[in-house]
């Protein structure tokens, strides 16, 4: 059992709210980078990741332990995704790049995440990727998730997420090319 477990196992069982701010401590960062590839929007990723640690800590939904941890929080994350996507489908967005204040954060937010010059480039390729594109290739390189792990959060078959994983690694490859990036391999 992983640490988020037994974290989430002690607040869930045991009422340690210590548990709860371990969890968030720990997946915060990555959630709230994963929950802005479906979104395109930091703040608004950041609002998803609160409301997925608020209904963990309100409805405190069972984890049935069929995979990791994080797959089911991230799991958990994307369907918070979804459902703010399907609420907000009417209403046009907004750029990220449009507004200079979320640039910066987000800025910010990055060179705390990833510290070296080469991922920030990789990062902002796979932003002007396909949605689906971006989901899988964070999954597997930045969370380092397996593909089975992908399938579970991406709700789709092994074989379908290998398709797309060689799809947007190829993808990601054209995309640095074109912004004159050299690469050894990917």
């Amino acid at each position: 059992m992983d640490n988020g477990a037994s974290s989430y196992r002690r607040f869930r069982e045991d009422g340690d709210e210590g548990g709860l701010i371990e969890i968030i401590r720990d997946y915060k960062d990555g959630l709230i980078l994963y929950l802005n590839s479906f979104v395109s929007n930091l703040h608004t990723a950041e609002e998803l990741a609160e409301e997925t640690f608020v209904l963990l800590g309100i409805k405190k939904p069972k984890d049935k332990g069929k995979g990791s941890f994080k797959t089911w929080l991230y799991t958990i994350g994307r369907n918070v995704a979804i459902d703010y996507l399907r609420r907000n489908s009417k209403l046009t967005n907004k750029s990220i790049d449009d507004c200079s204040e979320l640039v910066s954060d987000e800025h910010n937010l990055e060179l705390a995440y990833i510290k070296e010059e080469r991922k920030i480039t990789v990062h902002q390729s796979l932003a002007k990727l396909k949605s689906e594109y971006r989901q899988v290739l964070w999954l597997i390189y930045f969370e380092n998730f397996s593909i089975k792990q992908v399938a579970a959060v991406m709700k789709r078959s092994v074989h379908s997420i290998e398709t797309l994983v060689y799809r947007a690694r190829k993808a990601l490859k054209s995309q640095l090319e074109l912004e004159g990036f050299i690469y050894e391999e990917l």
